[in-house]
Order: structure tokens, then C-alpha cells, then sequence
């Protein structure tokens, strides 16, 4: 059993969590946006966004993931301790169309700062691909359009969506912005380093097309001039059609495909399935919806650095 999927999200999220024991809101809030320690309370929706807040907020907030380690973040319920966490928090950082949940209680809170990640980069519709999921993204995530969600896997997006959070996290916490200014130019730059690594890195390989469990790679590839073909569009647990299952094995054997991969948070069953009739092999690409113990890296740059790695040695890098 994974024991720190049991341990309560308050705990693990960050070592400057707020509240602490505090499970109801008094204890952990002052009423303005801060917690018991004068820390600006800020709440994340899942891993991407609490990593945001942590590396550009650094001592001056106290963040709580509302997505438990382990936990789907597409699944995902808010209980009344969280409601009371969203109502005492001093900014909601989320990604809206992504967790309809945590839409709606943000949304009906009365928290002053409320930065919706997706207004600050620019989303596409990915839909080309085999098991593409523009139409499932309509009806699973209820995102407007289609569009996808994925912007944290861009490396180049997900900076500029740092950008945004500094600025708001500026305008939220005055006192602050000289910190949180220079916390955002350094994560940027790390994202930029990010970026450059994955673009030298994917520049010559033998096969330009890799396949996944989850349609969650569309901007990664488009920003590397890859294509991600999906064994079952948007839900990473919805088993795939007999004729999807041979279009994705004719694609395999013509693009020279080696890996089938597969991510952490889901069954790697379907995976290994397709991969063992088209005697391939299977791997991990990790959609960084939240780190585990079975993550490749302890924070977002080391399983991205990962994930680089495991699309290297599947594409055939030079």
C-alpha cells in the first residue's frame, strides 16, 4: 500500500502548509488571507499549481494542495475542510475545465485573489492524433471548445503561466514583491534550461511519433515537432476499441514506434497489452499531475528531465 497516498493533503503538500493541525479554518486563518503565522495562504489545485506557488511564493505563503499524492486530479471531490481552506485562503491558484470541483467551490468562495492559469497562456484543441481528444475533452473535462488543459508539459507555456502567478502574487501580497519578483525570474529560468535540454535533446531521433495511455503530451509535442498518438484519448482508464487497437499497431510498425507508454497514476494494463501483441516495449511518461513515490524525480524539473529521457531512448535520439 502506498502509505503517503493516507497521509491528509495538509501534511505532505509543503513543508510551509498551512494550518498545520488545523482542521477547521479559524485555527489556520486570520480572516485576511493569512494564516496563523502572517504567511499569505494560498491554496493549489493539483501538483502543477502548487509548484508554482511554492517556488515563486518561498517563505512568504503557505500552500495547500487540494489533490492528494496519489490522487487523480480529474476525479477529484472537495470536502468541507477544504471548502473552509478555499474560504481562508488568500489566493486560489487552479486550472480552470481541468477539476470541474474545484471550479465551482472557487468560484462561490469569497477569496480576493483567484488566478485561473489557463487565462495566462494561450490553450489550443489537440485532435489530430489517433484517440485525439478534442470532442472527449468537451464531454469529460467540460473544458470550453475542446481545448486542452496540458499546458504544464510545454515547459515554455508553463513559464509563461509563472509570469502570471508572480504578478498576482505581487498585487496580493505588496510587501512581498520584491521577493516574489525575483522567485519568478529564477524559476523561469530553470524553465528556460528545461526547454532548451528538451529541444536539443528531441532535435535528431530516428521516429518523430510516440504513444501514450492519456492525450496529455499534445503541446509537448507540437513544441518539439513530435506527434503523440493516444491509445484512449482523454481517459487515461477507458479501455480502447478493437479497431483503434489495430490503426494504433499499423501506426507502430510504420513510424517505427518502439514504446508504448504508460503513466503513474493509472493501470498499466492497457499499455502492456498493446505493447506485448505488437511485441513492443513499455515505458513511463509521467503527466506531472502529482508526485509519488513511483515518480521519476522528487518536483516537476527532475520528472521532466526524466521524461525527456525515456522519450530519448524510445524516438531513437542521436
Amino acid at each position: 500500500m502506498n502509505v503517503r497516498r493516507l497521509i491528509p493533503t495538509a501534511a505532505v503538500a509543503s513543508v510551509t502548509v498551512l494550518g498545520l493541525t488545523a482542521l477547521s479554518a479559524c485555527s489556520a486563518s486570520s480572516g485576511d488571507g493569512r494564516n496563523s503565522d502572517g504567511k499569505l495562504a494560498v491554496v493549489a489545485s493539483f501538483y502543477p499549481m502548487q509548484y508554482l506557488a511554492e517556488q515563486i511564493g518561498g517563505d512568504h505563503v503557505a500552500v495547500t494542495n487540494l489533490t492528494k499524492p496519489g490522487q487523480e486530479p480529474h476525479d477529484l471531490e472537495i470536502s468541507a475542510k477544504q471548502t473552509a481552506q478555499i474560504q481562508d485562503a488568500g489566493v486560489a491558484l487552479y486550472l480552470k475545465g481541468l477539476q470541474p470541483a474545484v471550479d465551482d467551490a472557487i468560484q462561490q468562495s469569497g477569496i480576493k485573489t483567484k488566478v485561473d492559469a489557463a487565462s495566462l497562456t494561450h490553450l489550443e484543441k489537440h485532435g489530430t492524433e489517433v484517440g485525439g481528444h478534442a470532442e472527449e475533452h468537451d464531454h469529460e473535462h467540460g473544458s470550453e471548445g475542446g481545448r486542452d488543459p496540458h499546458i504544464w508539459l510545454d515547459p515554455v507555456k508553463y513559464a509563461e503561466v509563472a509570469e502570471g502567478v508572480g504578478k498576482a502574487f505581487e498585487k496580493a501580497d505588496p510587501d512581498h514583491a520584491a521577493a516574489y519578483r525575483k522567485n519568478t525570474a529564477a524559476l523561469v529560468g530553470k524553465l528556460d534550461g528545461l526547454n532548451t535540454r528538451f529541444k536539443d535533446g528531441l532535435k535528431n531521433t530516428g521516429s518523430k511519433v510516440f504513444i501514450t495511455t492519456h492525450a496529455a503530451f499534445g503541446y509537448l509535442a507540437e513544441r518539439y515537432g513530435l506527434t503523440e498518438e493516444a491509445i484512449s484519448g482523454l481517459d487515461p482508464e477507458s479501455e480502447p476499441s478493437a479497431a483503434r487497437v489495430k490503426d494504433l499497431q499499423s501506426m507502430a510498425k510504420a513510424d517505427g514506434v518502439t514504446t508504448i507508454f504508460y503513466e503513474t497514476l493509472v493501470s498499466d494494463r492497457t499499455a502492456k497489452t498493446l505493447a506485448g501483441d505488437a511485441h513492443l516495449k513499455t515505458d513511463v511518461l509521467d503527466p506531472l499531475e502529482g508526485i509519488t513515490d513511483k515518480s521519476k524525480g522528487d518536483d516537476y524539473i527532475q520528472v521532466m528531465d526524466s521524461n525527456l529521457k525515456a522519450l530519448q531512448t524510445a524516438l531513437g535520439a542521436k
